[in-house]
């Protein structure tokens, strides 16, 4: 008889460091479809985290529980940030008490300028970069700062997106593929600028489709199946096992 291989458990579990972001027994639906399926891992401060998985699996669903998006829908658990109970907050609270989402589809805003669309970021406190420390860390952004932001090359949104999430004053970022439809030239741009920021002490969510550029960038890794866990340990690990990349990612 086969038996399906058990990745779930990892020496990385027995990491002494208190947790900086804690998801406990999360379950979340969209509408009648059980999205989420009782997951529990931990972020500790300053870390990057790589979250990874096949299409389907929950990646982004995960990612969005966390930042209180309202879809899908957390029907039991608990979301722990800094000792804030994330899970009892609406998004704005969630986003108020540090959380920084750059989703998918980057959402810059028609009509205002790259430094408008961070000078809007900054519009109520917590602010968090300079603009002028943003322009530093991007550039590109500082060259363009008097242009139209959605007129901007797909990686140059990709990177206002970022540096308007950290015009605010975040804890964590969490970053919804961040490298689709990027030529590789712009993805090792902006991997150079999360290296960065992890130097700044940044703590990382990383939901990405190029798993192994995540696990290259990511000190750790956790990977979904079905809306579960399926391992939860070093992203080294993963890249050294190939009978797990196998498994769960396809490569």
């Amino acid at each position: 008889m086969n038996v399906k291989p058990d990745f779930s458990r990892s020496s990385n579990q027995a990491a002494t460091a208190p947790a900086f972001l804690s998801v406990w027994d999360v379950h979340a639906y969209y509408g009648e479809s059980y999205i989420v399926q009782g997951i529990n891992f931990n972020v500790h401060e300053g870390e990057i985290l790589a979250l990874l998985g096949r299409n389907g699996a929950g990646k982004t669903s995960t990612l969005r529980s966390i930042a209180r998006t309202g879809s899908p829908m957390v029907t039991k658990g608990e979301i722990w940030l800094d000792h804030q109970p994330l899970h009892l907050m609406a998004s704005h609270e969630a986003a108020t008490a540090g959380l920084g989402l750059v989703p998918e589809d980057r959402r810059i805003i028609p009509g205002l300028t790259v430094e408008e669309n961070l000078q809007l970021a900054q519009i109520a406190p917590p602010i968090g970069w300079s603009i002028e420390r943003l322009y530093e860390l991007f550039p590109r952004l500082g060259e363009r700062r008097k242009q139209e932001g959605v007129t901007l090359s797909g990686g140059e949104q990709q990177m206002l997106a970022i540096a308007r999430t950290l015009a605010r004053d975040i804890k964590v970022l969490l970053l919804d593929e961040p490298y689709e439809g990027l030529a590789p030239v712009i993805v090792d741009e902006i991997e150079k600028t999360l290296v960065h920021i992890k130097e700044q002490g940044m703590t990382t969510i990383i939901v990405e489709q190029n798993a192994v550029r995540a696990l290259q960038l990511a000190d750790r890794a956790v990977i979904l199946d079905t809306g579960g866990i399926v391992f939860d340990g070093l992203a080294e690990e993963v890249l050294e096992n190939e009978e797990l990349r196998a498994e769960y990612l396809a490569i």
